[in-house]
């Protein structure tokens, strides 16, 4: 038997097709397009190959999504992945996914895109780099508080972040297109400059900028008519993504030449002087800062929703999925969640934190951490991206298991070409995991520690409710 749809009340469901939409694209759109456009281009050998690589991504993230609306339109619960895996593998893979989620994953996304907020905030208003651990405080702090108001308050604040966030991004497209450099050249001229580090590194970096559409999976218990909506939703969501990539990486080639844009530091901006001059730099500033509250908004939005589904199932961690009426939220959930992220900033973004885990780090023969990209948050996710690619993949491997362990349960849809589609799934995960592997070097033990650390916790505490 399978359980209910929520926590407490399965009847609620308050999100539209537009608002699980506005979710998926809130947060896949954070800042990777704005940094990391740049050096993809200066991987690749040609525009050509740029926008084929920005293509594969998107084809690749959308037969990920057609298996992940297999999933949940067949087992529509709170948690998304740490059902599927929880159901397909046992209680140990629901409770290690969601643990590794809330001390370093997800709290760790949230930290990143706090800290990209904060640290273009603190470039356009002109402050000093010490206020920046601060603002990354102040946005999860009250984008969380936000959320605990209610589903419907923290729908709203996503939509109107989106919204912003496309008006930005129209405001490239048009730049680009309607005001291209007088330097610029014409992008298919380009086509002989070096080839750069290569087309498989591009890849890799795209596949990370497209990542975060399936945190939708998490709320699909919450959506209207999930039957139609839930494979609606994943789809029109990562295409949708995949079509705005092509046509802002256009954008960028057109407006400066394939040259001039490989080399970018600040891609948007370059492209946004030709209308608007010195001024667009600071419009880029003030692009990125609400790109990066929407995704950080979607991020504790979605997230809550794992750790409600785990206490659900673990007694000793029942708190967690309360429920209360008033708010419509998991409220100690969405709490939790933020006391970890915090810690997780003064840890990795202070002066204080930084110099503890230098020292922690040298001493166990890591050497000396980098610190360098939004308070150190690039390192701490490095660190840990083999954990996130080991449970994707147990993801697309659990709709193998669970075709065959639940045959006689109804599939209101199916993945199209069962079972290539999801055999390529897996094999993108399985290609993303040792690449991760392979980029953190021996940082990624320390992505282990809390792998090692919720198998402990789950010998003591993790027997799981019948």
């Amino acid at each position: 038997m399978l359980p209910p749809e929520t926590p407490d009340d399965p009847g609620q469901s308050h999100l539209s097709l537009t608002d699980s939409v506005s979710v998926i694209v809130g947060i896949v759109i954070g800042a990777g397009i704005y940094e990391t456009a740049p050096f993809i281009l200066s991987c690749v050998a040609s525009p050509g190959q740029a926008m084929l690589v920005w293509t594969l991504g998107g084809v690749l993230s959308v037969i990920g999504a057609l298996c992940y609306a297999e999933l949940a339109t067949t087992y529509p619960r709170v948690g998304g992945d740490y059902f599927f895996q929880r159901r397909a593998f046992g209680p140990w893979a629901g409770f290690l996914f969601s643990w590794s989620q809330l001390t370093v994953i997800m709290s760790g996304s949230i930290g990143l895109m706090a800290f990209v907020f904060a640290d273009y905030a603190v470039r356009l208003f002109g402050w000093g780099a010490k206020d920046a651990p601060w603002l990354a405080v102040a946005s999860v702090v009250v984008l969380s508080l936000a959320n605990l108001a209610g589903l419907r308050f923290g729908r709203r604040t996503q939509n109107v972040l989106t919204a912003l966030k496309a008006l930005g991004l129209i405001a490239i497209v048009l730049a680009g297109f309607f005001w291209p450099q007088t330097a610029a050249a014409t992008p298919v001229a380009d086509a002989g400059l070096s080839s750069g580090p290569g087309f498989g590194l591009a890849l890799i970096l795209v596949l990370y900028t497209y990542g975060g559409w399936n945190d939708a999976a998490f709320i699909v218990a919450e959506m209207k008519d999930k039957r139609r909506n839930i494979p609606r939703a994943l789809l029109l969501g990562t295409g949708g993504v995949a079509v705005i990539y092509l046509i802002v990486n256009a954008a960028y080639l057109n407006g400066l030449g394939f040259a001039a844009a490989r080399s970018s530091k600040a891609i948007a901006a370059d492209v946004l002087q030709g209308p608007l001059g010195s001024a667009g730099a600071g419009m880029m500033a003030a692009l990125v800062m609400v790109s990066a509250l929407g995704a950080l908004n979607g991020l504790v939005l979605t997230g809550a929703r794992i750790y409600a589904a785990a206490g659900a199932d673990f007694p000793a961690f029942a708190f967690l999925a309360r429920w209360p009426s008033r708010w419509g939220t998991p409220v100690p959930a969405i709490l939790i969640q933020m006391v970890i992220t915090l810690a997780l900033v003064l840890l990795v973004g202070h002066d204080s934190g930084r110099a503890l885990l230098t020292a922690v780090m040298a001493g166990a023969g890591f050497g000396t951490l980098a610190w360098e990209g939004h308070g150190g948050f690039d390192t701490l996710l490095k660190c840990t991206a083999p954990v996130f690619w080991m449970f994707f993949l147990m993801t697309g491997l659990s709709l193998f298991v669970l075709r065959v362990k639940d045959r006689g349960i109804e599939r209101p849809f199916t993945v199209p070409f069962f079972p290539l589609l999801p055999l390529v799934f897996c094999g993108m995960c399985a290609y993303m995991l040792q690449a991760a592997i392979a980029y953190a070097g021996k940082l990624s033990l320390v992505g282990l520690a809390p792998l090692v650390a919720g198998l402990v916790l789950y010998r003591v505490f993790g027997r799981a409710s019948e």
